[in-house]
C-alpha cells in the first residue's frame, strides 16, 4: 500500500471511537463513502491487518411490546376503472379489526404501451385511494370491538405536536406518495388531502383510534401499493422509504415489477412488497418468475442519508427487515392439462390441485422464496374467471376471452419473527379476472429494548484507522 503524504488533506479523522460507551461521540459515515460501506468495498487498518465493516445483528432484551393486527390485501384488477358505487368493505372486512392495512393492486391501468412508456396516470390511483378511504371510514361502525389499541399513546394532535420536527420533515421529505402537484383535477387533489393524517385528526365524534389515515403509498404503470394505519399509530412511524423495480419489457420496463415500501414502526422494521411477476404457463416461464423475484431482492434498495457508528443501521434492502409481507400476482400456474384441472375443480380437491402448484413446487425445490412461510390455502383457484361471473375460462370455451388454465396466481408470503397469520382467503368481487385476496397477521411490534429503545441492527466498524481517499486528484490508494 502507497503510503500517505504528510500533508494530504482528508475528509475523515483517522481513529473513530468504536463501541458504545457513553462517554464516546459516535461519528456518522459521510453520504458519499456509505456506498462503499454498505456495499463492503471500504477496508479498515488496524496496523497491519485490514478488516472490512460488517453489519452485526446484536440480541437485546425485549423490555416492551406491543402486538397490532395488519390486513394485507392484493387484487389484480385487470385494468378496470373503478366506479363510485364499488363498495370494498367486503374485501377489507376481516373477522378482527385491524390496526394496519397493507393493500396492493396489480393492472390499476390497461398495459398498454401508452401506460408502460409514458407518463404515469395517477387518475385512478387516487380513485382506488378515495374508495378505500370511505371503506375504512365505515368500518367504524361495523366492529364492536375496538382494535388493538397502544397503552403509550394520547390523542393525535398532542402526539403530532410533540413529535420532532426531524422526523416529521424527514416523512415530507422522503415519502413517495402520488404527488398532487402532478393532478389536473382539482377534486382528484382534494380527496387526496383528505387522506392526511392532519385530516384524520380533525375528523369529529370519532375516536383517534377508529381514524385510519395513508401513511404512504406508491405507483408503477399498474402496480400500486398503499399503507394505511391507526391515526394515534401514524406519529410513531418513521424512516418510510419507496423502491420500484422494473422487469417487464427488455427487461427492465415497469409493466411487470415491484413496488416496495421499507417503514419504522416505534422499534420495528417492515417492508411490504408488491409485485407482477411473469405471466405465461409455457415451459421456463416459472423460472422466469423466479429470476423476477431474484431481481427484485437485488435491485430493491432504501437510501438513507446517513449512518451511525453504534447506532441503529435503516434496513437497505428487503432482507434487512424484521418484517416482510410479499403480495401480489406472483402469477405461478398449475402444471396440469385443463381437462384434469377441471375434474379436480368440480370436487373442490384443493390440496390434489397444490400439489401441481408451480410456487410451491419451486420453493419446496429452494429455488425461490428459500425460508418464506405462506399459510394454508383453503379456497378456489382467484385465477382466470370469467368477468362478473363465477366460472372460469375454461368452463366457458365459446367465450372470447383467453383460455387459461385456473391457478392461485394471486398469494401472499411473510418472513420474520413475529407474525402470526390469523386468516387467509380469497374475496367474492367479479369486477376482474382474479379475485381478491386477503390475509390477517398478529404482528407484535417492540417499543423500546434494554438500552433505551436502540435497535438491534448496528453498524461496527472494526478499529482503528479508517483508510480515506485524499482531496489530492494524484494521492489514490492502492491495495
Amino acid at each position: 500500500m502507497r503510503t500517505r503524504p504528510r500533508n494530504s488533506r482528508y475528509s475523515w479523522p483517522n481513529v473513530v471511537p468504536f463501541g458504545n460507551s457513553s462517554d464516546r461521540s459516535h461519528a456518522v459515515v459521510p453520504e458519499e463513502l456509505s456506498d462503499y460501506i454498505a456495499g463492503n468495498f471500504f477496508f479498515m487498518e488496524a496496523r497491519s491487518n485490514i478488516y472490512r465493516p460488517r453489519y452485526d445483528r446484536i440480541t437485546r432484551p425485549v423490555t416492551d411490546s406491543l402486538n397490532l393486527r395488519m390486513f394485507v390485501g392484493t387484487w389484480n384488477v385487470g385494468g378496470k376503472i373503478p366506479h363510485v358505487g364499488l363498495n370494498l368493505r367486503e374485501w377489507l372486512k376481516s373477522p378482527l379489526p385491524a390496526d394496519i392495512y397493507v393493500l396492493g393492486f396489480q393492472e390499476i391501468v390497461p398495459l398498454n404501451a401508452g401506460n408502460v412508456l409514458g407518463p404515469e396516470d395517477c387518475s385512478r390511483a387516487i380513485k382506488w385511494l378515495s374508495l378505500i378511504h370511505q371503506a375504512l371510514k365505515g368500518k367504524r361502525n361495523d366492529n364492536s370491538e375496538q382494535p388493538a389499541n397502544c397503552s403509550n399513546t394520547t390523542n393525535w394532535d398532542m402526539q403530532k405536536s410533540s413529535a420532532p420536527n426531524d422526523q416529521q420533515n424527514t416523512r415530507k421529505s422522503h415519502l413517495d406518495s402520488i404527488p398532487i402537484e402532478d393532478q389536473h383535477d382539482q377534486k382528484s387533489s382534494e380527496i387526496f388531502r383528505s387522506l392526511s393524517p392532519d385530516s384524520c385528526s380533525r375528523e369529529e365524534n370519532s375516536p383517534v383510534h377508529h381514524q385510519f389515515c395513508l401513511a404512504a403509498s406508491k405507483q408503477m404503470v399498474g402496480i400500486f401499493l398503499c399503507v394505511w394505519v391507526r391515526a394515534d399509530l401514524y406519529q410513531h412511524i418513521s424512516s418510510l422509504k419507496a423502491s420500484c423495480v422494473g422487469t417487464g419489457i427488455m427487461g427492465y420496463l415497469g409493466n411487470k415489477g415491484s413496488v416496495s415500501i421499507s417503514m419504522t414502526l416505534y422499534q420495528t422494521t417492515f417492508c411490504f412488497v408488491c409485485s407482477h411477476l411473469a405471466s405465461g404457463e409455457k415451459d421456463g416461464d416459472a423460472f422466469r418468475r423466479n429470476s423476477d423475484v431474484m431481481e427484485i431482492l437485488k435491485k430493491t434498495r432504501f437510501s438513507h442519508p446517513c449512518k451511525m457508528l453504534g447506532k441503529p443501521v435503516r434496513p437497505d434492502c428487503i432482507l434487512d427487515h424484521d418484517k416482510i409481507i410479499w403480495l401480489g400476482d406472483l402469477n405461478y400456474r398449475l402444471a396440469f392439462v385443463c381437462g384434469e384441472t377441471y375434474e379436480l375443480l368440480e370436487k373442490n380437491d384443493w390440496q390434489a390441485l397444490l400439489e401441481k402448484d408451480q410456487l410451491t413446487i419451486e420453493q419446496r425445490a429452494g429455488r425461490v422464496f428459500k425460508g418464506w412461510e405462506e399459510g394454508t390455502i383453503d379456497f378456489a383457484p382467484t385465477y382466470k374467471y370469467l368477468v362478473n361471473c363465477d366460472h372460469y375460462t375454461v368452463q366457458a370455451p365459446i367465450s372470447k376471452e383467453k383460455q387459461r388454465t385456473p391457478a392461485w396466481c394471486d398469494r401472499i408470503l411473510w418472513k420474520g419473527k413475529g407474525l402470526e397469520q390469523i386468516s387467509y382467503v380469497s374475496g367474492e368481487s367479479k369486477l376482474s379476472d382474479h379475485r381478491p385476496v386477503y390475509s390477517l397477521f398478529s404482528v407484535q411490534v417492540v417499543l423500546r429494548t434494554a438500552d433505551d429503545g436502540q435497535c438491534s441492527t448496528v453498524l461496527v466498524l472494526i478499529p482503528i484507522a479508517l483508510i480515506f481517499k485524499p482531496h489530492g486528484a494524484d494521492a489514490a490508494m492502492d491495495f
